[in-house]
């Protein structure tokens, strides 16, 4: 089959179908198909209007349009102006077209540096004191936004910090150390050509569609223009030729001397003498004493260069203050893709789709290539050449959520049972059989598409070809007509040749003083009675075919016996920890239903048995040896479910020392804050994962207990770590019990191993997450459930053929809840392009941040903090400056130009440098940043979303009787107005900033539903904390709005725009 061939649009199997129900082909094209219902699932129930600010007095600004442009315009090549391409919706933004407009020539450059300032030593700081609206102003007041992009802040590129440090002439920020600096001396490139200062200098009128504005500062004049044809060096300010809409940035406009000017400014004013070098201090939010209007003088700051320049007319001041809404939003980007692809399902049938955002309700019908629900593409136009993809520096990787949970409205993938042969697969590189796999030869044979070798297809499989080619069966077939399905395994992918038995739980309870004056011993054995009924189970099993075991544990550990013919449960102590066994085989591991009444008993005893303890000390890797030995025995795979609450210093394999040190931070030896301690805990999650035997950690500690050791054996056994600071049943059970049933309760795929094939081209080379690898290709999981994901980055090893694109195929070998060897099998196709502007309008910033933050926290075990970061801001450069040198079309070097689809991608790398794994403030505890850096390693790309990028909803800005989310806002705090309350999210916490108490009326029942729709979209239980305003906990609220400068020194999103914006500029230069 081709891969381009069009695809019949609905399969006869679009029915949801019976979980797993046995495949049997006879039947298969003839089930009747019932439609999916083609609403949105989820809590979004309809468009979410944006944020709108009210325009200030004496403007008028239309709503950004939210429709998609035209096909036709998407694909205009480089170098050929594309005009009209929006919506009706769009209208000129910013200063009349008609009205005239002072403007210096586009390439102008100022006199040279002055001696004195030249000589200054550049200040080397992270960002200093919070700018003035004015300093920020100067910089980004000429910002253009074209196209359907929220009406967003001006940017600048230099003079920031305190007035009085001026910057040096060479070209660094003052203040920039945390983003590195350029050497001394060296200044940004002048243009070469002369203009004149004074000179009023044409400006043509952009076509009324093209909707590219200057934004205005509400309050201040609006800057007038001018039409007319264009001079040498000017921009013409529409939109990027080769994207449907660019956002543009604004000149620098009060520079320091040596540094370009571009862009609309009249002459600047004499300056001061020479005993007064910079900037005086501000006063009244703008630069030297308040002051009106001066005759001649372009901008009121004292200190500015003379140019020698003859006088032009009088100007306006500069506007008092910056609009954010002229930098790029992502309320309004998440908003517009919510109205544009949120109603209509997403068919998969076509290859190099970008699918919506991970934050959009659709549907998905799958048509041949894997449901974005399974795997998401940092770009789907992959560059044909190594060459093209070193030029972009755009990361090539797929995000896979093999196990991904889908909504009800979509059926689970087909289980396809091929009898004792077993799964078709290619001699050669032992792919799957796939839609893309091509019969030739009547039907006798196929090529594989991945390494074009030709088989021979055996007689039971065996199907005529119609007149395209095709098989006749193909749409009665999983494997032919889907992007995903599942095979049965035969005995050959099992373990010793054997079929695998069921799994088995079991769980392991520190009984130490710490856990039991807590109250957490007898809140967990009381939950465990109830919680062991929701075993996970299988298709429609009336019981599940799990079994459970117990063990408790402080300096010793001891077994428990709960046979079902016992009347009492018998405990065995093993205190010979150095050397650990089991003590029983029989009876240990028990089927809940039979052992009811003696599990309950045990229960019941084990707070009071250990009620009067004095025992502080623990251990660690003897309890997981332990329940990994008794799974050997057993002969199964399992999970243990380990509930710990101190650091281990007792004497036994695995002892660690607190070594917590907050004097490391920011120095060479940082990096091993994040290492563990001893090499006993890889050595032991390498044995857990042979065995199958996959560890999730609840951990309660009240100090110290170095999650960066401790949570080795989880990570590298695909499980999961959850953390209760400080536990208090009263503050905390709701949390923990509700994470400890959707941790039992969860389908988990176990003793797993994933593989990654592609077509020739490209190759699989590096891997992401929380799992053991032991050769370079197999990804190996003790366990694996529907939240953790495997990032995989790919690189080209030949060159690829545009027509015939690029194939992953994601092949998992699992053993199911209820003991079944199975195969699930996911397949894609990519485009493929020889051209820079294909691959940058079909790459997903969401999923580019995912993988650039997991190539991060990886990297801070091996680097400095400070190089890691400087790193991400490097790449990022290069990806814009790429882009901008190779797509956009011709402007001043002034603007900022982004990529359509990577807006975003500024503010949401901003909110991963300023993350406390990044750049921790004062009070970021060590096993938190450890506990965070774990955490973000396995997330799926929704969570990183919400996770850096935090939601913000306003609740009181809607009707009471609406049962809608209502719209975000963005993440500053600015967006708050006293007296309204909102709800934080960030996939972790929820923070309730509010004046109001919590009471029993329609506005508060209105609260705790949305609480509540949000708690059930997440993977883990968001505990709550109310913050009143302007009380201490405030500064906890604040420090997840990410578009604010931060304590710890992180950018604000304006100042890290403005720092991208010279650093390309560096770059084109």
């Amino acid at each position: 089959m081709n891969v381009n061939q069009s695809v019949p649009p609905v399969p006869p199997f679009g029915q949801p179908q019976p979980i797993y129900p046995g495949y049997h082909q006879s039947s298969y094209g003839g089930q009747s198909g019932s439609t999916a219902p083609a609403i949105p699932y989820g809590a979004y129930n309809g468009p979410v209007p944006g944020y709108q600010q009210t325009p200030p007095q004496g403007m008028s600004r239309a709503p950004p349009s939210s429709g998609a442009p035209p096909a036709s315009t998407a694909q205009a090549p480089c170098g050929q102006a594309a005009y009209g391409q929006f919506g009706q919706g769009d209208v000129q933004n910013g200063p009349s077209s008609t009205v005239q407009m002072q403007r210096l020539p586009g390439s102008q450059p100022f006199g040279s540096p002055l001696a004195p300032v030249g000589n200054q030593p550049a200040v080397l700081q992270p960002y200093g004191p919070p700018l003035t609206s004015a300093q920020v102003t100067t910089q980004l007041s000429g910002m253009q936004i074209s196209g359907a992009v929220a009406p967003a802040p001006p940017s600048s590129g230099l003079g920031y910090g305190p007035p009085t440090s001026l910057a040096s002439a060479s070209g660094s920020f003052p203040n920039s150390g945390l983003y590195g600096s350029y050497p001394q001396g060296q200044a940004p490139p002048l243009s070469q050509a002369q203009g004149h200062p004074g000179i009023q200098t044409p400006q043509r009128s952009a076509p009324s569609q093209a909707s590219s504005f200057t934004p205005t500062a509400s309050g201040g004049p609006r800057l007038p223009s001018m039409t007319g044809p264009l001079l040498p060096g000017q921009s013409f300010g529409g939109p990027s030729v080769s994207q449907p809409n660019h956002v543009s940035s604004p000149p620098p406009q009060a520079l320091p001397p040596g540094t370009q000017m571009t862009g609309p400014l009249g002459p600047l004013p004499p300056m001061h003498s020479p005993q007064q070098p910079g900037y005086q201090p501000q006063q009244n939010g703008s630069f030297g004493p308040a002051r009106g209007p001066q005759p001649n003088y372009g901008s009121p700051y004292p200190a500015a260069p003379t140019f020698g320049s003859q006088p032009g007319p009088p100007q306006p001041l500069p506007p008092k203050r910056l609009d954010p809404d002229a930098i790029p939003s992502p309320i309004q980007v998440i908003e517009d893709d919510r109205n544009n692809r949120g109603t209509e399902p997403f068919v998969t049938g076509v290859r190099g789709q970008v699918p919506p955002l991970v934050t959009t309700n659709f549907l998905v019908k799958d048509q041949g290539n894997a449901s974005p629900r399974y795997i998401r593409c940092t770009s789907y136009n992959i560059p044909c050449t190594s060459d093209m993809a070193k030029q972009a520096q755009v990361p090539l990787a797929a995000v896979i959520k093999p196990l991904a949970r889908l909504p009800p409205e979509e059926a689970s993938p087909y289980v396809v049972d091929h009898g004792e042969s077993g799964p078709l697969r290619c001699n050669r590189c032992k792919a799957y059989m796939c839609p893309f796999m091509q019969f030739i030869e009547g039907g006798r044979r196929f090529q594989c598409c991945f390494c074009s070798c030709i088989n021979d297809v055996p007689p039971q499989y065996f199907q005529h070809l119609d007149h395209t080619g095709k098989r006749v069966d193909a749409y009665d077939r999983p494997e032919l007509s889907l992007g995903s399905y599942e095979f049965l395994a035969t005995v050959d992918y099992c373990k010793n040749n054997k079929f695998p038995s069921p799994p088995a739980f079991i769980f392991m309870i520190d009984v130490s003083y710490n856990a039991i004056r807590t109250g957490l011993v007898r809140l967990l054995c009381e939950e465990l009675k109830s919680l062991l009924d929701f075993l996970p189970r299988e298709g429609g099993a009336e019981e599940s075919a799990i079994r459970v075991g117990f063990v408790t544990y402080n300096k010793v550990l001891h077994f428990y016996n709960v046979k079902n013919s016992l009347a009492q449960p018998q405990m065995m102590v093993v205190s010979d920890v150095a050397d650990m066994f089991v003590p029983l085989l029989d009876g240990f591991l028990v089927n809940v239903n039979e052992s009811r009444a003696v599990i309950t008993s045990l229960l019941d005893q084990i707070p009071e048995m250990f009620a009067d303890t004095r025992e502080t000390e623990t251990v660690f890797v003897p309890v997981v040896q332990a329940g990994m030995e008794a799974l050997k025995a057993a002969e199964c795979a399992g999970k243990l479910f380990l509930f710990h609450t101190s650091l281990p210093i007792a004497e036994a394999p695995g002892k660690l020392k607190n070594r917590d040190d907050r004097k490391l931070i920011n120095t060479d030896k940082e990096k091993t804050l994040f290492q563990p301690q001893t090499g006993a805990y890889q050595t032991l999650a390498k044995e857990c994962v042979a065995q199958g035997c996959c560890v999730d950690l609840f951990l309660f500690p009240n100090q110290y207990v170095d999650v960066a050791t401790l949570s080795v054996v989880p990570q590298l056994t695909g499980g999961s770590v959850y953390k209760y600071a400080s536990f208090q049943v009263e503050n905390d059970q709701e949390r923990f019990l509700s994470d400890l049933r959707r941790d039992v309760q969860k389908i988990v795929g176990f003793d797993a191993v994933m593989r990654v094939r592609t077509s020739t081209g490209i190759r699989a080379v590096d891997f992401f997450g929380a799992f053991y690898m032991s050769n370079t290709t197999d990804v190996e999981l003790a366990g694996l459930d529907g939240d953790k994901t495997v990032t995989v980055e790919f690189k080209h090893d030949d060159r690829l053929n545009e027509e015939s694109g690029a194939l992953l195929q994601c092949a998992l070998l699992y053993t199911s809840c209820a003991g079944q060897r199975r195969l699930r099998i996911h397949n894609l196709a990519l485009n493929c392009c020889t051209q820079l502007a294909d691959l940058y309008r079909n790459c997903e910033t969401d999923t580019l941040i995912n993988y650039m933050a997991k190539f991060a926290y990886r990297g801070v075990l091996n680097s400095p903090v400070k190089a890691v970061r400087d790193t991400l801001i490097t790449q990022c450069a290069q990806i814009l400056a790429c882009y901008r040198k190779n797509c956009a079309s011709p402007s001043s070097a002034g603007q900022l130009i982004l990529p359509e689809c990577m807006k975003l991608l500024p503010v949401y790398l901003n909110c991963v440098l300023k993350s406390d794994v990044l750049q921790p403030g004062a009070e970021v505890i060590t096993d938190d940043r450890a506990y965070i850096r774990q955490l973000v390693t396995s997330m799926d790309v929704a969570e990183t979303n919400v996770f850096f990028y935090p939601r913000l909803l306003p609740l009181t800005k809607s009707p009471i009787e609406s049962t809608t989310e209502p719209p975000a806002v963005r993440a500053s705090e600015e967006r708050l107005s006293n007296g309204d309350i909102y709800l934080l999210e960030n996939g972790l916490n929820l923070f309730l900033w509010s004046v109001l108490p919590v009471l029993d009326n329609p506005l508060s029942k209105k609260v705790r539903g949305l609480i509540d729709s949000l708690r059930a979209q997440r993977s883990r239980y968001m505990k709550l904390t109310v913050v009143k305003q302007e009380d201490k906990l405030e500064m906890l609220f604040k420090h997840f709005l990410v578009e604010d400068k931060s304590l710890s020194g992180g950018a604000s999103y304006v100042d890290f725009l403005c720092h991208m914006h010279k650093e390309i500029r560096q770059l084109l230069s």
